[in-house]
């Protein structure tokens, strides 16, 4: 969302309350009346595990400069008045999450606040009812008039994702087969960024040039012994940004690897030693002093 837009969505919601007496800089907005947390749970365990995937890794393994925000199921108000929009993940770069949480406006992602809209929002596909892409007749009995695609592309979100790991969107044609789809805001609009037919199998990944971070599809175990499907960032080259436990366990590997070479060295020499020992023995039995040679 461009600052005119936002100052316009801000100026028109409740004029009365931008015309401030004696012309008074305005230095706080009063969001008393917004519901920044409605205790609504996520939807299934798989969901939620994919949603810390997203979010951890980027923290604990430092893949892109801080400042940073990454956070999964919080609020994204791009508006003084009306509902919030609330991605399953997003990530917004240049940006630091205030350290006073007991305060309203630092509990979630107010545009106003933090100057600026995320550049990624994902949307993890669980039922048909979420209307990732379009509404569902759940939705339009509620009057709603537009799917979340339509919403971040208003709102300027530069990349939109939808992960569909269970196929539950295979019958709308922007899914088309697809597990993972992305798009790219150009000139107000979406447009594709990932191939026609879509990423569906692990190993397959986009690049989001602008955030300096890819997506992949990638099949292993995360936090219990099944193996799976997951979303993840990756970087240029598709590998994986891997999570704390992950790193850890690669330094570990690293270290015992250094310890095997040492180990190898050790013994390598070892044998250098009594093979030169058999060496001095045998000059002896035939009289010759090893020493003096």
């Amino acid at each position: 969302m461009t600052q005119q837009l936002l100052d316009s969505e801000l100026l028109d919601s409740e004029p009365s309350e931008f015309e401030p007496s004696e012309f008074e800089p305005i230095t706080s907005l009063d969001i008393s009346h917004l519901v920044i947390e409605d205790d609504t749970p996520v939807d299934n365990f798989q969901s939620e595990e994919q949603q810390r995937l997203l979010v951890e890794p980027l923290y604990s393994s430092k893949a892109i400069p801080s400042p940073f925000l990454a956070a999964a199921n919080v609020g994204l108000f791009y508006k003084l008045h009306g509902e919030p929009i609330v991605p399953d993940a997003m990530l917004s770069v240049g940006v630091q999450r205030a350290d006073d949480l007991t305060q309203r406006q630092n509990r979630s992602y107010f545009v106003w606040e933090f100057g600026k809209v995320p550049e990624v929002c994902i949307e993890i596909v669980s039922n048909q009812e979420g209307d990732e892409l379009t509404l569902s007749r759940k939705s339009q009995q509620k009057g709603k008039t537009d799917p979340k695609k339509s919403i971040y592309a208003y709102v300027g979100v530069p990349y939109y994702v939808v992960f569909d790991p269970f196929q539950r969107l295979q019958g709308q044609n922007d899914m088309n087969g697809a597990l993972l789809r992305v798009w790219m805001l150009s000139a107000g609009r979406y447009t594709e960024l990932t191939p026609a037919e879509g990423i569906s199998e692990a190993g397959q990944f986009i690049w989001l040039e602008t955030v300096g971070l890819g997506l992949a599809l990638w099949e292993g175990q995360y936090e219990d012994q099944v193996t799976r499907l997951w979303l993840r960032w990756c970087d240029r080259q598709g590998q994986v940004i891997p999570t704390g436990a992950e790193g850890l366990e690669m330094e570990r590997q690293g270290r015992e690897m250094e310890r095997q070479g040492r180990e190898m060295e050790r013994q390598g020499r070892e044998m250098e030693r009594q093979r030169a020992d058999r060496l001095a023995d045998r000059l002896r039995a035939m009289g010759v002093n090893p020493d003096e040679i």
